[in-house]
């Protein structure tokens, strides 16, 4: 992958990528960090990149558990994670379903919350989702329903006479 690419890549997945990290963390700078990161990485690997069949995947992953890593060097240690000086990025607002729905996936298992964020956030399909986290496809199938009906039934706590649809 050439710079032009990798250039292009990242403009096309950086928002995405952030959006997911963070609908399975919960924190948005925390998972920007995360993703700045795991571009960086893949940055430094740029060459092997392109050999990676779902790239954007990798950088996910690799996202996620720098979060994870970040959040047991905090428990483990019990101090804060060093933070760089520097003017704080602007994100754009987010309405009150996606804060409620964020609030929402925080409550699931992680297992659950990963999946429903990959398959119904980052899109991907079962198989594939699958591959990823490293679990049958059946397993994650039951997760995902699993996970829809305690969503649905956060949600309408959340506002009552909503329903939430399965996508």
């Amino acid at each position: 992958m050439d710079e032009d690419e990798f250039d292009a890549f990242y403009n096309a997945s950086f928002r995405r990528v952030c959006a997911q990290v963070y609908a399975m963390i919960g924190d948005s700078d925390e998972a920007a960090e995360c993703v700045q990161e795991a571009f960086a990485r893949a940055w430094a690997h740029r060459r092997k990149m392109s050999a990676v069949d779902y790239p954007e995947a990798w950088v996910r992953t690799t996202a996620y558990r720098l979060a994870v890593g970040r959040w047991r060097r905090k428990k483990y240690a019990g101090r804060v994670t060093d933070r760089a000086v520097g003017i704080r990025t602007e994100m754009p607002a987010v309405d009150e379903t996606h804060v409620a729905l964020v609030a929402a996936l925080k409550k699931l298992p992680e297992a659950q919350r990963q999946a429903i964020v990959l398959h119904h956030i980052a899109d991907l399909p079962v198989h594939q989702v699958a591959a990823e986290v490293g679990a049958p496809t059946g397993t994650i199938k039951a997760r995902l329903a699993r996970g829809r009906a305690t969503l649905a039934e956060l949600l309408a706590d959340e506002q009552p006479g909503a329903v939430w649809k399965e996508a």
